[in-house]
This record gives structure tokens, sequence and C-alpha cells, in this order.
């Protein structure tokens, strides 16, 4: 049985714990912001301190794939080290949330509403 995008998004939701805008503003203790939206999208404004990994590539930063060069990604070397991820609105950061689970990542969440909401709160990004 086929499923369409959003259905699979939708069952990435359910499956991983999304944060609030509010509560991502207030601090999330030791945790790595990844914004897993394309380079171009980063550039056009991201949380402070947020890294970027688009999610096309998120699995293999992760594991060193050979594509890549072998290069870790240092600030995801530690699984159990809390990761916060975000994108636009909050579906692809969803995919990626669910992947990182997979890949044995203990506290994972997904900003709800992305950087989307964000900005709607009219809290501060970051140029480059």
């Amino acid at each position: 049985m086929s499923r369409t995008a959003q259905q699979i998004v939708s069952e990435a939701r359910a499956s991983v714990t999304e944060i609030s805008v509010p509560d991502v503003a207030a601090g999330v203790a030791g945790a790595v912001i990844v914004d897993v939206r394309e380079p171009a999208e980063f550039e056009s404004g991201h949380l402070e301190g947020a890294i970027n990994i688009p999610r096309g590539v998120l699995e293999f930063q992760v594991d060193a794939h050979p594509a890549l060069g072998g290069a870790t990604e240092p600030e995801l070397a530690v699984r159990e080290r809390p990761v916060v991820l975000y994108c636009r609105t909050g579906g692809r950061s969803a995919l990626a949330a669910r992947s990182l689970q997979d890949m044995g990542f203990k506290d994972v969440r997904s900003m709800a509403g992305g950087i989307t909401a964000w900005q709607e709160a009219q809290l501060p990004v970051r140029l480059r």
C-alpha cells in the first residue's frame, strides 16, 4: 500500500517528541540545534547556534559515510546528547527525528511549526 508524503510525515510526527517554540527559546540544556533545511534556506535565517545538516544527508553525516569524505558531524558524535531539529514547518524535522531515533539517539525532538512558527513568535534569527 503506497502512502503520500503527508501520511509519512504524520506517522513520523506521531512517533517522535515535538517541542514547542517557547520551550526551544527557553533553552534545552546541552542540546545541539540542527537545522535540516537546505543550505540556501539556512542562509536566509536560522536559530542562533544552529548547525546546518540538510535532511538529505543527515544519516550520512552522523555515520561518516565515505561519499561525504568520511567526516562525522562532531556535535552528533554522542548519541545521548539532546538534539533539537527544525526545518521550515516541522515535516522534515519530524522525519529527521525519527531517523535519528532509529540510529540510537536517546533524546531527539522536532520543533513544532519549524522556523515559520519561530518567526511568527517574533523571535530572532541569525543571518549568515
